[in-house]
This record gives structure tokens, C-alpha cells and sequence, in this order.
């Protein structure tokens, strides 16, 4: 017997075109949101969801673009959003195979293959995202300075376990979050908004969403070309395609691609000498798509903490640094070549973090009824018909302690066992993990950005004071990459789950969509990181910038936290201060929050590089410009092409992603 809620009649016949996606979101109080979502937009049983074959593609996808990640995390150091691909993917693959079969085999077997519905597509690609997003740069990071560290590689069934508990822990850490984030404070998830305006133009057939659909396609277009030209070289290299396609085009490219081409000299350069990391212009139309997305609020703090680093705190830190070089006990805050460069964000990461996580649980604090709430602290006389329709649809906070029963002893476990982690320290870190999974999910949610590296650190930085892991690399390393891990799933996952929400799917289905997508992810990345990367000689001819920089961390932290620079310390402290300061204001005076900056814009801002926030800057501008001369225009059309500025961009990464991997495994034969 289905006992599942139907919804609402005036959405039972309703196709995609007809119901428009709530970008904007709902008003009111936490129940009135979820009465609104529940009559306007979720679609119940109209659409099949959760189907073995949504699953098996999904699954397959995902193990593709799992063993990808790996790659990419090992080359470049960053690894590329799952969802829009999955779902292009899949829309084109599955729509290939029906029509191969129906006009070959439907005879034979006395039956037609049907597409896939909307939300079976949606569910579909959260499979992929929980195989693709939830493994591959956790093997790469942790266990990859491990290796550096110990010259040798951990057992596979050491891998597999770590690799699944950490992941799993992402998935059951985004119930919760999910109907705080994306139910109540409505954060656009950038990444996850483009991914349901994709899958919505997809599947319309009416007049008007037929133009936002064609418009969509034309920005996708237009951003897969940037993203093709952009990403070149690093394809070129792989595939040694120089000097094989037309002079104009190798030019054309050469120019974009070089940074030093866009870096800003001259009088946008603050320093006398040299020249600082970040400081250009990047022409990347997915940041500007996003930040088209995100909106002019979190942008403009983004831009303006972007500023404030690279303009009036790091020259005059960078003076200092040359005045005070040789003087003893004095730590630089920047590691400045013979030319004068230097990376700013390597140093602002500290002060940036703590903005970031201070400003999380000061926000769950000052929003504590609202947070009990999420979490189902009702009376049952208390529950209206809503609240009821929505207990039945939403994940169970029976599922959440479930299942983080034994995951958490399944880690630790893991870690007493193969890192000779005290169970005390390793239960600390699946805690921990809960904080860190706040911070990167509301980052994801304002300003479509996971600043897993930045939260990898802070991990490391509390576990360089723990008692029973000073000195120790492995458990540094270790508790960090189960924390990281976690985090990074569940803001992915988080991303897809604001796709369900905004296409009206059922949330409890795409969760097990997105629990199932990790038993894929594992089984296809850990064998993948053992034919990758057979020895550390392997793995030192990648010159794998993330593992390396999570491994210089923990050389640095097990000596202690005064080998930190006393300036990334007071940084720490002023970046707390900030990050308390701002929801506080925001509790005492809501009608002032449009005027505050965004907290988690500014913390972001110091740890991405100046290009990043004016990318973001641009796409909001563009909006506000947009909107200014045709409001209706921009209304109708500015997702749309916002979402296909980030999906064209996003598929030619993961193209370039899974091309490179293919080429690096034959070159390994």
C-alpha cells in the first residue's frame, strides 16, 4: 500500500514547462515555507523517481566521473561538479538507447523502453553525485600524503573502508542540513539551481519555456566554447594535439589561457615588486554564471573581502615580511620567490576559515528554535496536515541516527586499527565532521563554492592541539581527510538535493538514490587510485598540488602550532570575531541584513583567489544591469542563461576530466 501524500490536483497533470521553478524562494515562517513548496511544487507520484535503471546509469556515471575526480584532484588539484553532466549525460544516452531498441529489438522482446521521466532523470544524476563526488578526492588527499609521508601504500580493504564510512557519513550528515539550508533558509545552491533549470528545459514543449530552453542552449554553448578555449593547454598536453588544428585557434587559445596574459600590473598591482597569485582576471563564464545565480548581495562581499586582502592587508604583511626576514624567531606570513611573487590566500585561509566557521555556529545558535525544528522537534498534537504530508516525504531523523550508528564505529574502527587512532580522538572527528559539513554546505549554499581544502586545514590545525595526536602526521592526516571527506559530500549532495527540491521531487527518494550512488563510487575509485598510483614514485611524477599542500600542513602543524605565523593567528582571531558578529546583527536588526555583508562571502574571499570574486562580481552586475532595463526580460531569461553558462562549462571540464584520465591510463600500459 503506497501511503505517500499525493500532491496537490492542479499538479497532477502539470508538465515541466508549466510549473516554474521557485529560484527566488518562499516567505514566512518554517511551516508556511514548507506549506508553500508542498502546494506549489512537489509532484509526488505524478512522475516515476527512483527506478532500478535511474540507479544503474546513474551509478555508472558516477563511477566515470569518480575515477576522473581522482585524476583531476591528482593533476590540478580540484575536481568538477557531477550533477549537470550526469543529467545531460544521461538525457542523451538514454534517449539514444530507446530509439536504437524501439526500432530494433521492441519487436523481439514484445515491448518499447520508455524515457525517463524528469525526476527519474533527477534522481539519476543524485546516484552520480553520491558515486562521483563522495570518493575520488578523499583517496587523493589523505591518503595520498600518507604515501608521500610513508613511502608505502595501505592495504585495498583499509582504502575501501575509509573511502565508504567517510563518504557515507557526508550522505547521512546532509539529512538535517537539507531541510535547514535548502527548506527554511532557502540558499540558491548555484550549481544545484542551473542543474533543475537544465533539467526542466530538457524535458519543456511550451512556447515560452521553449525560448528560456533555447536561450539556455545558446549560454551553454557559448560557456562549453570559453571552457574549450580556457582549458586548452591542460588538453592539448594531454591529448598532443598542438600544432594540429588550425594557427588561429592555437593563438586564440594561447592568449586566453595564459594568466600572465590578464594579471593585473601597473596601478592595479599594489606591490613595488612582483606580483601576487590570484590578482587577474579569470575568464571563467561558469564563475560568472554563478555569481548570475548567487546574487549581488554575497558577490559584493566576496569582491569587497577580495579587495581588502589584496590591496590593503597582504602588501603591507609583504613589507613586513621583508623588513623582519632576518630576524630570529620571526615566521614570514608569506613565502615570497627571488621575483617577489606570492600567494595571499595561502596565508588569509586561516583568518577567511575561522570568518566562515564562527559565522556557522553563531548562525545555529541565534537560530536554535528554527534548528530544532528541522530536526522534527514537534508534538504530535502540535503537527498540522502540512507538517504531517512533509514527515511523510522527508528523511526521517530515524534514518540519520541509524544509520550514523555504524558509520561512526565503522570509522572508528578504521582508524584505531590502520592509523592508530585513539577511538576518543577518532569519535572527536566524526563530531567534528558535523561542524565542518555546516560550514561547507552553507559556503556551497551562498556562494556555489566547497572550500573542502580550507576546511581540511582547520581539522588539522585542532588536531596539532589535541593531546594523543601532537607530533603524529598520520592521525593529523587522517582525522582530516575523514572530516573533509564528510564535508565535501554533503554540500555536493546538498546541491542535488535543492535540484529535487525545486523540481518538486520527493526527498526520501533521492536520499537512497544518492546512499546507493556510494557503494559505485567505491567500487570503481579504489581500484582506480592503486592502477593510478602503483608507488609514491607514481605518485610524485604527478606532482599532485593537494596532496602536497595537505602534506606540507601537517609537516608544519606536528610541530606545533606556533610554527603558524603569528599573523595567520591574529587573523584567526579577528576572522571569530567577525563571523560572531555578523548573524548577530543580522538576529538584532533583520530589516538591516540586505545592508550587512555576507559573512560566508567574506570568509570565502579569503581563501579563493581575486579572480574568483570578480568573476562572481560580473555575473551579479550583469543581472542588476539586466534587470534595470528590462525587468521582465530578466526575470524570464537570467537563469536560464546563467544555468547554461555554468552547465557548458561544466561538461567541457568534465570532457577534458575523463579524456585525460583515458589517455593517462593507456600511457600507464
Amino acid at each position: 500500500m503506497n501511503l505517500e501524500p499525493m500532491p496537490p490536483e492542479h499538479l497532477d497533470h502539470k508538465s515541466a514547462e508549466e510549473i516554474h521553478l521557485p529560484v527566488n524562494g518562499f516567505s514566512g515562517t518554517p511551516e508556511e515555507k514548507d506549506r508553500q513548496w508542498f502546494e506549489q511544487c512537489y509532484r509526488g507520484n505524478t512522475q516515476r523517481q527512483l527506478t532500478v535503471r535511474a540507479v544503474v546509469m546513474g551509478g555508472i556515471i558516477g563511477m566515470f566521473t569518480a575515477v576522473s575526480n581522482l585524476y583531476t584532484t591528482l593533476k590540478i588539484g580540484w575536481s568538477f561538479g557531477v550533477s549537470i553532466t550526469a543529467c545531460v549525460v544521461s538525457f542523451v544516452a538514454w534517449n539514444a538507447i530507446c530509439k536504437t531498441f524501439n526500432l530494433t529489438l521492441s519487436r523481439l522482446f514484445k515491448r518499447n523502453i520508455s524515457q525517463m521521466s524528469m525526476l527519474e532523470n533527477n534522481c539519476m544524476q543524485s546516484t552520480a553525485t553520491g558515486a562521483g563526488s563522495s570518493t575520488g578526492s578523499t583517496i587523493a588527499t589523505a591518503l595520498g600524503s600518507l604515501l608521500l609521508i610513508e613511502g608505502v601504500h595501505r592495504s585495498w580493504p583499509v582504502a575501501t573502508a575509509f573511502c565508504f564510512f567517510t563518504a557515507a557519513l557526508g550522505v547521512f550528515l546532509a539529512i538535517p542540513m537539507k531541510r535547514q539550508m535548502i527548506n527554511h533558509d532557502q540558499l540558491r545552491f548555484p550549481t544545484g539551481t542551473a542543474t533543475a533549470e537544465t533539467l526542466r528545459s530538457l524535458y519543456s514543449k511550451g512556447a515560452e519555456s521553449v525560448k528560456q530552453a533555447w536561450s539556455l542552449l545558446i549560454a551553454l554553448f557559448g560557456g562549453a566554447f570559453i571552457g574549450v578555449i580556457h582549458n586548452y593547454q591542460e588538453l592539448a598536453d594531454q591529448l598532443k594535439l598542438k600544432n594540429r588544428l588550425p594557427h588561429w585557434f592555437d593563438r586564440l587559445t594561447s592568449v586566453l589561457y595564459l594568466p600572465d596574459t590578464w594579471a593585473f600590473t601597473g596601478w592595479l598591482n599594489p606591490l613595488a615588486r612582483g606580483q601576487m597569485a590570484g590578482l587577474a582576471f579569470e575568464p571563467s563564464v561558469l564563475l560568472v554564471g554563478a555569481g548570475m545565480i548567487t546574487g549581488l548581495r554575497v558577490s559584493l562581499s566576496m569582491f569587497a573581502g577580495s579587495v581588502l586582502l589584496y590591496y590593503f592587508v597582504a602588501p603591507p604583511l609583504a613589507a613586513l615580511d621583508a623588513a623582519n626576514g632576518a630576524a630570529a624567531g620571526y615566521i614570514p606570513s608569506f613565502h615570497i620567490s627571488p621575483a617577489g611573487d606570492f600567494n595571499p590566500t595561502r596565508w588569509a585561509l586561516w583568518g577567511g576559515t575561522s570568518v566562515m566557521v564562527f559565522a556557522s555556529l553563531t548562525q545555529l545558535a541565534v537560530n536554535w528554535r528554527t534548528v530544532l525544528r528541522a530536526f522534527g522537534v514537534f508534538k504530535k498534537e502540535e503537527r498540522t496536515e502540512h507538517q504531517d504530508a512533509m514527515a511523510a516525504i522527508e528523511v526521517p531523523n530515524s534514518w540519520l541516527i541509524i544509520g550514523l550508528i555504524p558509520i561512526t564505529i565503522g570509522i572508528v574502527i578504521v582508524q584505531y586499527f590502520a592509523f592508530h587512532i585513539a577511538v576518543w580522538l577518532g569519535l572527536i572527528s566524526v563530531a567534528f565532521s558535523f561542524v565542518v559539513s555546516l560550514v561547507a554546505c552553507r559556503a556551497t549554499g551562498e556562494t556555489d563554492t566547497t572550500p573542502i581544502g580550507a576546511m581540511g586545514k582547520i581539522t588539522q590545525l585542532l588536531y596539532a592541539m589535541l593531546p594523543g595526536a601532537k607530533g603524529i602526521e598520520s592521525i593529523n592526516l587522517m582525522a582530516a581527510g575523514t572530516t573533509a571527506a564528510a564535508a565535501g559530500a554533503a554540500a555536493d549532495l546538498l546541491t542535488d538535493l535543492k535540484s529535487g527540491y525545486l523540481l518538486g521531487a520527493n526527498p526520501r527518494r533521492q536520499f537512497l538514490a544518492q546512499f546507493f550512488g556510494v557503494f559505485f563510487g567505491v567500487l570503481a575509485v579504489v581500484p582506480a587510485w592503486y592502477l593510478m598510483v602503483p608507488t609514491k614514485k607514481a605518485l610524485e611524477d604527478f606532482n599532485p598540488p593537494a596532496t602536497n599542500m595537505w602534506k606540507a600542513v601537517a609537516d608544519l602543524l606536528t610541530q606545533g602550532v606556533n610554527h603558524l605565523p603569528h599573523t595567520a593567528l591574529i587573523a584567526i582571531v579577528i576572522g571569530a570575531f567577525v563571523g560572531m558578529m555578523l548573524p548577530v546583527l543580522e538576529k538584532l536588526w533583520p530589516q538591516a541584513q540586505q545592508y550587512l555583508p555576507s559573512a560566508m562571502g567574506l570568509g570565502l574571499s579569503w581563501v579563493v583567489p581575486f579572480q574568483n570574486s570578480l568573476s562572481f562580481l560580473i555575473g551579479a552586475l550583469v543581472v542588476v544591469v539586466w534587470r534595470q532595463i528590462n525587468r521582465r526580460n530578466s526575470d524570464a531569461y537570467a537563469i536560464p542563461v546563467a544555468s547554461g553558462l555554468v552547465a557548458g562549462e561544466s561538461l567541457v571540464a568534465a570532457f577534458i576530466a575523463i579524456s585525460c584520465t583515458l589517455v593517462g591510463f593507456l600511457a600507464m600500459r
